[in-house]
């Protein structure tokens, strides 16, 4: 009798542990990203990560036993939208952390709040701009535009290729890319020899790349932008039978772009993460057991491809939640600091070590140079 009663005990205990649990304060995730509008491709991957991550977590107990809570809005890749919500995020939902902000002009749209209001915000946009100068309570999970550049030129200039036409996007991504680009070119021995851009709503490039093509010496051309704006170049690019090698910034990292592009993408180079070559990382390598992990999560749970976007933003949540749990509370100055004293964090773009002066925290070796054969990824030796 006594055991038995011993047992209703303990039962009553762990049933009431789990009613506190559950009864527990949520750590609120605050996210703005583009779900729909141009940015979409970026956007979607984001948000389904985000979802099936935080429903992950709170399974096996949530973070500091507490549940994560995610709340979202969908910007319609307008950064106008996505200043509004952020001031929403922050004065009536009281987040605890943001992770989001698909583009870089969404991000920058947000920026001065967070600041302001002191919440630490994980930005899943490229653009350097975003982390200098140094903000203090804004980080970054992708790789910069001018790691981008950089990778794009590097390579280059181990072909031989020195005279090139930079092709950029009127976005904030794009640029800011394209100051990136004419800022390290000298670096890398690259001319530029023509420039051109091009809006993201544009539904015909054909001008700006015959301009391109009739430029003295051109070798090579280099593209920068997001969204649906660079598979409608790359198409182009094809139908006036240009032939010069074609490479692209990492604002394309995604199957959707392949199959927006088509056969036009064969040959296509551009620098991503290595979360598209999951399968074909060495098994020495140390980002191959969280990139595989990640793309079989992904794809069983929503049957579709993954993309970078999607990991940058797996990324950014899970340098949230190590930060929390570092931290000991959502306490916003700790839970900042403890980003920031961020090290040795392996993640699907590299591996992140963050300082008060890098907000990012990845080298470009963490960049993997790709290029597209028979419609699918590969590494580039």
């Amino acid at each position: 009798m006594k055991f038995t009663t011993q047992k209703i005990l303990v039962g009553a205990a762990l049933a009431f542990s789990a009613l506190v649990a559950v009864a527990a304060e949520p750590i609120k995730i605050g996210s703005v990203l583009s779900v729909t509008g141009p940015a979409a491709f970026l956007g979607d991957p984001e948000l389904k990560t985000l979802q099936m991550y935080v429903e992950e977590i709170n399974k096996k107990g949530g973070v500091l036993g507490r549940p994560l809570q995610l709340v979202h809005y969908d910007d319609g890749s307008d950064a106008n939208k996505a200043n509004g919500f952020a001031k929403r995020l922050i004065d009536d939902d009281k987040v605890d952390v943001l992770v989001g902000g698909t583009t870089t002009g969404s991000t920058m749209s947000m920026v001065p709040l967070v600041e302001k209001a002191g919440v630490p915000f994980i930005s899943l946009a490229g653009a350097v701009v975003i982390i200098e100068p140094v903000k203090k309570f804004v980080f970054k999970t992708p790789h910069t535009d001018r790691m981008a550049a950089e990778k794009v030129f590097e390579d280059m200039k181990k072909r031989g290729l020195t005279k090139v036409a930079l092709l950029s996007e009127t976005s904030g991504f794009g640029q800011s890319g394209k100051k990136e680009a004419e800022g390290v070119a000298a670096k890398y021995g690259i001319t530029l020899v023509a420039n051109e851009s091009y809006g993201p709503k544009d539904t015909d490039m054909s001008p700006q790349l015959t301009k391109i093509k009739g430029a003295a010496g051109v070798q090579a051309v280099f593209i920068i932008g997001l969204g649906q704006g660079p598979a409608i170049v790359t198409k182009n690019y094809k139908q006036l039978g240009m032939a010069l090698p074609l490479y692209h910034a990492h604002g394309v990292a995604s199957e959707e772009f392949i199959k927006l592009a088509g056969a036009a993408a064969e040959g296509v180079r551009l620098p991503a993460s290595a979360l598209l070559v999951a399968d074909k990382l060495a098994a020495s390598d140390a980002q191959k057991p969280i990139v595989v992990a990640y793309s079989k999560a992904f794809t069983e749970k929503w049957k579709t491809d993954v993309s970078a976007f999607g990991g940058h933003a797996y990324d950014g949540l899970m340098l949230a939640v190590d930060a929390i749990k570092r931290a000991g509370s959502t306490d916003k100055a700790k839970v900042r600091d403890a980003i920031e004293a961020t090290k040795g964090y392996i993640g699907t773009g590299g591996v992140v070590n963050m300082s008060a002066k890098d907000h990012m925290g990845m080298e470009l070796s963490a960049f993997r140079m790709l290029e597209i054969k028979n419609g699918d990824w590969t590494l580039v030796p």
